[in-house]
């Protein structure tokens, strides 16, 4: 058997805690009659967890034959995007397409005819019509959604469509800073309304148990391992991947720098060049170890405390630190702030 811990980032990954609150939260919205929400929204750090928890809420929507769903490409023009995959994904699902009476929708496609003049906007109602004939409903899954021209296009576009009461639903993943562009956009102002789930760290004990069962490894060592992770979903797959494949050939200490490797390369460095200098300039008076007091912080980068609410509200938002207690903050991701001292080093030389 191999290693049943992956860096692949999106793949859902043989060793998965299941976030079920968040699964059922929006399965239960999209469910409800009539629906609670037909959109939400899952942000979070990279590395935390969004793509898997979106694909395994997709997963089970695809197989329930009430429902069709596509996946669009984020890169692409969505509209466009959204009538070829919704045209494909129609002939792929029986009982939706009577080739007798649908055969012309939407001018594309196997089966559909030859090519059209019409817009991708007209090919998509007409798909729409026949599904709400057939009384089927519609998931669209966006991964890393950005405030550009097409989610514009498409956010308005869904609006409408909303409004000729099709049963549509839009379910996006993003990081803070790009969910909050969309929501703040004064043409997207549906989007301010759709509810969003914040993830946050995976439960210690759950991370605890499954490294117990998994790497067979005493209650005690698990434990340890857990809490190295901070919860954070990356940082449990990659651990224990480290484990797995190097128990025996290396101490805990020399797999935590083979962790911070990953770290660096597959997540860090990305978040670090996202900050701004006094973001950083926060994050490197912190501790990977305790929590530090505010009024602390404020006198090192020398603000005034009104003037750090914002920063801290940033980062708390972009999952990077927590206030778990009144007056304190803590760094939310493991070994990060070490990590970042090395980016100052390297920045400062150069």
């Amino acid at each position: 058997m191999g290693n049943p811990f992956t860096l692949t980032f999106g793949r859902k990954p043989s060793e998965y805690i299941i976030r079920r609150s968040d699964i059922e939260e929006i399965k239960s919205a999209f469910l409800e009659e009539p629906a609670r929400s037909q959109s939400y929204l899952i942000r979070g750090v990279r590395g935390s967890g969004k793509t898997v928890l979106m694909t395994a809420i997709a997963k089970e929507f695809a197989g329930n034959s009430d429902w069709v769903c596509v996946d669009l490409n984020s890169s692409q023009n969505l509209i466009d995007d959204l009538s070829y995959r919704l045209a494909d994904a129609c002939e792929h699902v029986a009982g939706i397409i009577d080739r007798g009476k649908d055969i012309s929708v939407a001018g594309f496609g196997i089966g559909f005819g030859s090519k059209s003049e019409r817009d991708s906007v007209s090919r998509c109602e007409e798909i729409l019509n026949i599904l709400k004939k057939r009384n089927k409903k519609l998931l669209i899954t966006i991964d890393e959604v950005c405030n550009d021209k097409s989610m514009k296009q498409l956010a308005s576009q869904f609006q409408i469509w909303i409004r000729k009461d099709y049963q549509i639903f839009l379910l996006m993943t993003g990081l803070y800073e790009n969910i909050n562009a969309i929501q703040n956009d004064p043409q997207l102002t549906f989007l301010l309304r759709t509810p969003k789930i914040a993830l946050g760290p995976l439960g210690l004990s759950q991370i605890t148990r499954q490294y117990e069962g998994t790497l067979k490894i005493s209650n005690e060592t698990a434990m340890r391992l857990a809490k190295e992770t901070k919860g954070y979903a990356f940082a449990f797959q990659a651990l224990g991947m480290i484990y797995y494949d190097n128990e025996e050939s290396l101490s805990l200490e020399k797999q935590l720098d083979v962790l911070d490797e990953y770290l660096d390369e597959y997540v860090y460095q990305k978040i670090w060049s996202g900050l701004s200098e006094q973001d950083r300039n926060v994050v490197l008076t912190l501790s990977d170890e305790r929590a530090a007091k505010v009024k602390d912080i404020c006198e090192a980068v020398g603000m005034s405390s009104a003037t750090f609410s914002k920063y801290r509200e940033r980062l708390i938002n972009k999952g990077l630190i927590t206030a778990s207690q009144h007056g304190y903050i803590e760094v939310a991701l493991p070994r990060f702030r070490r990590i970042c001292e090395y980016y100052k080093i390297n920045q400062d030389i150069s």
